[in-house]
This record gives structure tokens, C-alpha cells and sequence, in this order.
């Protein structure tokens, strides 16, 4: 019964990490549509560039979306988190 468990929990971990995978690429989709639709709006409209600034904020969400989905962090790595536990460690004053 242990083993039924396990890869049923195994099978869950799978299916929501493919589901968070399918919302990431609907995410993306909807971006990319939406960028020309904010560029052609924008020049029909008026001469300031005001898409610019919709286009790069949700962009900015659209690699925050998949730093999160694909356990993406360049400035916090795995690495980085043994070497500042190893320094912790190692200083007596913590």
C-alpha cells in the first residue's frame, strides 16, 4: 500500500508540474499576441510610445512566470545556497 502512495504522489507532483509547464506557455502565448496588438494601438493612436511600457512590465512578469515554473534563479542557485550555509557554518560567531 506504501508503494501505491508514493507514486501516487509521485503521479500528482508530475501532473501539477505539467499543468504549471501548460499555464506558462498560455502565459506566453497571450503575451506575444498582445505585444502587436499594444504596437499597432500605440501607433494609431498617438505619437508617444506609450506601449513600451505595458510590453516591458508584462514581460517582466512573463520571465518571472517562467524563472518560477522551471526553478530558474541565477542570482540564487543551488550552489550559492551550500557555499553560504558551508560559510555559516564555519564562522564561529553565528
Amino acid at each position: 500500500m506504501k508503494d501505491l502512495n508514493k507514486e501516487y504522489t509521485k503521479y500528482d507532483r508530475a501532473k501539477a508540474y505539467v499543468n504549471e509547464i501548460k499555464d506558462f506557455y498560455t502565459h506566453l502565448i497571450i503575451y506575444l499576441v498582445m505585444v502587436p496588438i499594444f504596437s499597432i494601438i500605440n501607433y494609431y493612436t498617438t505619437s508617444f510610445p506609450w506601449a513600451i511600457f505595458p510590453i516591458v512590465g508584462w514581460g517582466i512578469g512573463v520571465l518571472s512566470h517562467a524563472a518560477c515554473t522551471f526553478n530558474w534563479n541565477p542570482f540564487f542557485d543551488k550552489d550559492w545556497e551550500k557555499r553560504k550555509i558551508d560559510e555559516y557554518l564555519r564562522n564561529d560567531s553565528f
